[in-house]
């Protein structure tokens, strides 16, 4: 790739985007066809992410993002990227990266996820040439000058023992959670829904817990998400839910039950698919307290109440809907590969 130019970025970029977020015949098909190979990959997520992706990549928001970094000096350096496969097109970010600050990807792809994200730089190199040998999809990562792996905790051990001795970032289990007042509106609720059925609620940025005042009744919260009640006809999301539903009612654990979404009062963060943990609180500042203790195993927090904390907060229904400067884990990948040398 020739010599950074931020114009010329924008603009190449920006054009991906519009594909993305308007996709063609040969995309859809891919839209279409992926659940052949992922059967949580159904053509609405896969065109969910697609769109997301291309609403990302807007002009404004790229120059944006782009001037806040020096992007002059660097680059030429093999980054190997090990992508998640979790939700569609999730490792994009990380490639978008590795190519804006002038470095080649090794791309490890998921075999869960491998058919968009070479589509996606296909049509990269389609509007822009120049990024042709900027990327190289392998089997086996080796002669890297540094790493970015995404895993779970027990691979991230492994990420950690082999690729330790580069420049590194290495990412591991993390969930997002949601913080509710109680005042919120039928609207607000059924945007949060969004933030946990999306992705069938596979994502590190699916809402797995709930904050909630003492004393609050879900009795609303239930009808404002009733119309995402079709999410029970997935096959496996179904498996899930069924499965869950059994463990409780065996184990006489105390939950509710809206018929596609299971929710019981539980300490822990990570919650089984098909089901919501949460935990009530008795005034901000304790709930403030809770989400401190959570900081490291945190993606986002999803609310409008204002906090004080070093996680991302995000509105109502945009947990998914990241934008270029939300980075995983909230290390600035940018900066780590600008400065690599």
């Amino acid at each position: 790739m020739s010599k950074f130019n931020i114009t010329d970025t924008v603009n190449t970029f920006s054009e991906l985007g519009k594909h993305l977020a308007a996709p063609n015949a040969q995309l859809m098909d891919i839209i279409e066809t992926e659940r052949q190979y992922n059967a949580w990959f159904t053509p609405e997520s896969v065109l969910t992410a697609v769109k997301a992706t291309g609403d990302m990549l807007n002009k404004a928001d790229l120059e944006k993002w782009l001037d806040k970094y020096d992007l002059t000096k660097g680059g030429n350096k093999k980054v190997g990227l090990v992508l998640a496969g979790n939700i569609p097109l999730v490792g994009f970010h990380d490639v978008l990266c590795v190519l804006v600050t002038g470095n080649h990807a090794l791309i490890k792809a998921s075999s869960q996820d491998a058919r968009l994200i070479k589509y996606v730089l296909n049509k990269l190199v389609e509007i822009d040439n120049s990024y042709a040998d900027s990327f190289s999809f392998v089997e086996r990562l080796e002669n890297f000058d540094a790493i970015i792996a995404t895993g779970s905790n027990n691979t991230s051990r492994y990420f950690e023992y082999y690729f330790g001795k580069v420049p590194n970032i290495i990412r591991k289990n993390r969930n997002s959670i949601a913080l509710l007042s109680g005042d919120e509106s039928g609207e607000e609720l059924a945007a949060l829904g969004h933030d946990i059925f999306d992705y069938y609620g596979l994502g590190c940025r699916n809402v797995s817990k709930l904050l909630v005042p003492d004393g609050y009744v879900f009795n609303f919260f239930f009808e404002s998400i009733e119309h995402f009640a079709p999410i029970i006809h997935h096959h496996k999301y179904n498996n899930n839910y069924d499965y869950n539903k059994s463990i409780y009612l065996v184990n006489r654990d105390e939950h509710l039950d809206n018929g596609f979404l299971l929710l019981k009062q539980d300490a822990r963060l990570t919650s089984p698919l098909s089901c919501l943990h949460y935990e009530t609180y008795t005034d901000v500042q304790s709930a403030q307290k809770q989400l401190q203790e959570q900081t490291d195993n945190l993606q986002c927090i999803v609310t409008t109440v204002p906090l004080k904390t070093q996680n991302q907060v995000v509105n109502f229904g945009q947990s998914q809907h990241p934008q270029l400067w939300d980075y995983a884990d909230g290390v600035d990948t940018m900066e780590f590969l600008s400065q690599l040398s």
